[in-house]
């Protein structure tokens, strides 16, 4: 099946820009860093290159088997509904799940799938826009 590889770099790198803006100070990174128990210390002693190296990583995976289930050339509307069923009831359930059993927080699930469903649901907008 073919694949728009820039379409899945663009789509990448949006949900990555997404990520540092959702997870920055400006919105919900103190209110994360709470609810995942790290300190400032804790988060700048972080390999950054490890972390933002393999999360770019895993994003171009994630786009890229997203658009190989997407088809090629996916109308936008289809796009954009399937990325934001994707991240809410894939993505955003399944970490329901693993929270519900770890004991995390509404809180830490609102943030995280709020994320996701925002991640993906831009990924096919990408997609879906990109001939």
């Amino acid at each position: 099946m073919p694949v728009n590889y820039w379409a899945v770099l663009a789509a990448a790198v949006a949900g990555f820009v997404i990520g540092g803006l959702w997870y920055s100070p400006l919105l919900f990174g103190k209110a994360w860093q709470r609810e995942v128990g790290l300190s400032d210390d804790e988060l700048a002693r972080g390999n950054m290159a490890r972390i933002f190296g393999g999360s770019f990583v895993l994003s171009l995976l994630a786009v890229w088997m997203f658009a190989i289930f997407l088809g090629p050339r996916p109308p936008m509307a289809f796009g954009l509904g399937a990325g934001f069923a994707a991240g809410l009831f894939w993505v955003a359930s399944s970490f329901g799940t693993n929270y519900l059993f770890a004991r995390r927080s509404l809180r830490l699930f609102l943030i995280d799938g709020g994320y996701h469903t925002l991640q993906f649901t831009a990924i096919g907008l990408i997609l879906g826009l990109w001939h």
